[in-house]
C-alpha cells in the first residue's frame, strides 16, 4: 500500500500518479493499491484523484471536509491500507518514487521498517517542523519500530 497525502498539490498530482504507478508496475508479481489522503484542498486536487480513481481501480481516495493537517492523513491513509507493507509517500515530487524498489527489497530481506531520511528540508515552517517531531515522537510511543522524527516513514 502507498499512502499519499496531499493537500494543494494539483500542479503535480498527475505527474507524481504517472511516477509511482510506473515504478510500482515494475515490481512485477506485486498487487498495489494507492491510497490518496486529500487534507481539504481548495484547489483542483479532490477532482483530480477522483478522475483518476475512475481510470485505475488500485486507486483509493480519502477525502477530508477541512484540512487537518499532514499527520493526521498520514494516520487516515495507514487505517485505510490493506497490503503487507505500507509507504507512506508525499506528492509533491521530494520523494523520489525510484526509491520504493530498494525499499521493498530491504522489507523482503526481512526488515519490518524502512525509511529514508532527506538530506536536504527547505522551506518548511517552524511549526511544519515542530508538528512532525511531536508527531514522530508520539508515534514512537506505539511502536516498535523506532523512527527518527527527521525521517519520511516507510513502514
Amino acid at each position: 500500500s502507498v499512502v499519499v497525502p496531499l493537500y494543494c498539490e494539483e500542479l503535480v498530482i498527475e505527474e507524481f500518479y504517472q511516477q509511482v504507478t510506473a515504478v510500482l508496475r515494475s515490481l512485477g508479481d506485486y498487487d498495489y493499491e494507492l491510497i490518496f489522503v486529500d487534507d481539504g484542498s481548495s484547489d483542483q486536487s479532490p477532482f483530480i484523484i477522483r478522475r483518476l480513481a475512475e481510470k485505475d481501480s488500485r486507486l483509493k481516495v480519502i477525502r477530508f471536509s477541512r484540512n487537518f493537517g499532514h499527520q493526521m492523513a498520514i494516520t487516515a491513509g495507514v487505517r485505510k491500507a490493506r497490503g503487507a507493507a505500507v509507504i507512506i509517500m508525499d506528492a509533491d515530487l521530494q520523494d523520489p518514487p525510484n526509491l520504493i524498489p530498494s525499499m521493498v527489497q530491504l522489507w523482503e530481506q526481512g526488515y519490518r521498517g524502512v525509511y529514508a531520511k532527506r538530506t536536504h528540508r527547505k522551506g518548511e515552517s517552524w511549526f511544519k517542523k515542530t508538528s512532525a517531531s511531536a508527531f514522530y515522537k508520539f508515534l514512537n510511543l506505539l511502536s516498535d519500530v523506532k523512527i527518527p522524527p527527521e525521517s519520511i516513514t516507510k513502514k
